[in-house]
């Protein structure tokens, strides 16, 4: 099945959505349980109390409690706007920043970081020109702190809609940022699986989406290949992806290929799948990868296709390197709760 298709169900009466590109499953939302949190909720949040050994501060949300971290200059009391920044884990407080990101489907309004970018995504410098303008034009009047970052997906899109699109989200910024009145309240929803996935997916746009397509698309059965370690890399190798309390530990293996460059060639088959497998598990912090053994020659080609790997992916990335052992160590940021509790108790 070639194309890009998005698929819109439900999980256990939850929003989900699925993006399958050329027959294979690229990404995967589901909504988290009701009294979770989604990241991109913004609060008016209350100080409450600092943390000086870990840089930071806690932060009173309707909720419950909020953690900011790297504050300065705040005071118990005061009133701060913050949105949440990653999913929160049980028993922790809730992750926040005070760098507020208002985004839709064609525009983000970054409040304290002045300043009109267009995607890099965009090449033709005609286009880009015009953006530039049609985004100087809307933004006129805005607060002169709040910068503007046009997605690519507003490529070839008519120009009064992108307007129209920037003037509402620079409108919402103003107003949320002033609203500093008032107890902890939440101002703003995180986006649920379906809105994330018609404003995040829009690029390059798809070419169908379906409602309630899991089963004609197999998206359940990629789920549920997808509870099991064992990832099957092509060429008879697989990779094994297990998260533990500490980290996301990652085993190559090439299987029952003997030839001379069966490792490498595993090596970077996994190395190219890692990226999507962590996304479609929701996996993130400290991961370890025991590439199959290769001469350390080998290890320059290997972190050249990690580079590129981890290049276009959206969440935060980390490239470590080789250690001592002989092992490859990153970070990547959790962006969105596990999948395998999103599924607890759902049942197969």
């Amino acid at each position: 099945m070639k194309g890009r298709v998005v698929c819109l169900d439900q999980v256990d009466g939850r929003d989900a959505a699925a993006l399958i590109v050329d027959g294979q499953l690229e990404d995967l939302l589901i909504d988290p349980p009701e009294d979770v949190v989604l990241p991109g909720a913004i609060y008016r949040a209350v100080a409450d109390r600092p943390m000086k050994g870990q840089g930071g501060m806690f932060v009173k949300l309707p909720e419950g409690t909020g953690f900011l971290r790297q504050v300065s200059g705040l005071a118990p009391g005061q009133r701060i706007i913050v949105q949440v920044s990653g999913p929160t884990e049980p028993g922790k407080a809730v992750p926040v920043t005070t760098r507020l990101l208002f985004k839709s489907r064609w525009a983000i309004i970054t409040p304290g970081a002045p300043g009109i970018n267009i995607s890099r995504r965009i090449r033709d410098e005609e286009t880009r020109a015009g953006l530039q303008q049609l985004a100087q034009d809307a933004m006129a009047g805005a607060a002169a702190d709040h910068g503007l970052i046009l997605r690519s997906a507003a490529e070839g899109e008519d120009e009064a809609a992108v307007a129209e699109d920037i003037l509402a989200m620079k409108d919402m910024a103003a107003a949320v940022v002033a609203d500093l009145s008032g107890g902890p309240e939440l101002l703003v929803d995180g986006p649920g699986a379906h809105e994330s996935a018609w404003r995040d997916w829009a690029e390059p746009a798809p070419d169908e989406v379906v409602e309630g397509g899991f089963d004609d698309h197999g998206v359940w059965e990629m789920i549920a290949a997808l509870q099991s370690p064992r990832v099957d890399l092509p060429g008879g190798g697989h990779m094994m992806v297990e998260p533990t309390r500490a980290l996301v530990a990652v085993d190559v293996n090439t299987g029952a290929d003997t030839s001379p460059a069966a490792a490498l060639k595993a090596n970077v088959a996994a190395a190219r799948d890692l990226p999507r497998q962590l996304r479609l598990r929701g996996l993130g912090g400290q991961v370890v990868v025991d590439f199959a053994p290769v001469p350390k020659k080998d290890r320059g080609t290997l972190d050249q296709v990690m580079k590129a790997a981890f290049r276009a992916e959206g969440a935060e990335t980390h490239l470590a390197g080789w250690t001592a052992l002989g092992l490859y160590e990153f970070t990547r940021k959790r962006d969105r709760l596990p999948l395998a509790e999103l599924l607890q108790g759902v049942a197969p």
